[in-house]
């Protein structure tokens, strides 16, 4: 790197800010600053840091108030001239709250999160590794013009692919459609990828005003489900995303719910298995993909459940109308030219 960067460190607490407390399990402890103040050869990089606590709070009990506080915390400290953010979290909720602040964020200046698998009171505790990889990457040139990303083990994800894969291990972050985008190695960002496009909000369109907060939900489809979940969800949500078998499948008796349903509210089609993409032609026996579709189903492409579920979230908080959902889920799922979404896309 070429002279000092700038980097913001936002402080949200999970397993990253925990200590062993006094009934020895793991408590949130640590401010933004302790972990900073915890981590060796933070001093070497050529980074000045201005770090500061949004919340401390555990992964699962983060919301979209506290990720829209804090995408606006990013713009913030993104106008005043940092050429990067990291975002420290709790692991259980990285792929989803990344993903929100990537949709959310606009500027060149990459967003990196990053969190623990082992608190600070624990032999081996990742934390300090995981935030020196995570300044580094964020103060890379190279990372500019790539959006949300998350870093783990050493490992550069985008936000749009990255899943947590397993509960306790230190490699549990993987993105199975496409790969890391890249390592570092020896304290340096590598990019063995770029991202071909990136996806995000106008500002003004952000989910922010309390008032217009959609209900999405999300329901699993399951070996001999009887679609109990799906009774009445179109009174109670104001759209739903349904994880499928394999390629976007369900039990042929819940169609006709599903497009009773779909009919009223939007209902994306994902697949529950993660990785891969759903399909829209390949099957056409009731419950297969070909005939959700045609009864309404809007498909999430390679977006898998979770994603999709934040990406139907901040459209319709935008207040966006069925055709331009699908036009989103199409250009962000992968499935169609970028030019496909509806907004103009961020410069690199």
């Amino acid at each position: 790197m070429a002279g000092r960067r700038k980097v913001a460190v936002l402080g949200l607490g999970g397993t990253i800010a925990m200590a062993a407390g006094s009934t020895g399990g793991a408590e949130p402890a640590l401010s933004a600053a302790d972990l900073v103040g915890a981590v060796p050869g933070l001093g070497e990089v050529p980074v000045d840091l201005a770090v500061e606590d949004v919340r401390r709070l555990p992964g699962a009990s983060l919301g979209f108030d506290d990720l829209a506080a804090v995408a606006a915390t990013v713009r913030e400290r993104c106008a005043a001239g940092v050429d990067g953010v990291v975002v420290t979290q709790g692991t259980d909720t990285i792929e989803e709250a990344a993903y929100l602040l990537d949709l959310l964020h606009a500027g060149p200046q990459p967003v990196v999160v990053t969190g623990a698998m082992r608190n600070a009171s624990l032999a081996g505790a990742d934390g300090p590794a995981n935030l020196l990889a995570a300044v580094q990457v964020a103060a890379s040139p190279e990372a500019r013009g790539q959006g949300g990303l998350v870093v783990l083990a050493d490992e550069i994800h985008a936000a749009g692919r990255v899943r947590k894969t397993h509960s306790t291990s230190l490699t549990t972050f993987v993105s199975s459609n496409g790969g890391p985008l890249g390592y570092v190695v020896e304290g340096r960002p590598h990019f063995v990828q770029h991202l071909p496009a990136r996806f995000c909000l106008p500002p003004d369109l952000g989910p922010t005003d309390r008032a217009r907060r959609p209900r999405v939900g999300l329901t699993v489809v399951t070996f001999g489900d009887d679609g109990a979940l799906l009774d009445g969800a179109a009174d109670r949500l104001d759209g739903l995303v349904v994880a499928g078998f394999g390629a976007g499948h369900v039990p042929e008796w819940l169609v006709d719910d599903l497009a009773a349903t779909a009919a009223r509210i939007p209902v994306v089609l994902a697949s529950r298995t993660g990785a891969g993409t759903v399909l829209t032609a390949t099957y056409a026996f009731p419950g297969s993909e070909a005939t959700l579709t045609a009864a309404g189903l809007i498909p999430a492409w390679f977006l898998d459940p979770y994603k999709a579920r934040i990406l139907l979230h901040v459209l319709l908080a935008a207040g966006c109308d069925q055709s331009t959902i699908a036009r989103a889920f199409t250009a962000a799922g992968g499935y169609a030219p970028p030019d496909r979404w509806p907004w103009p896309l961020p410069a690199r």
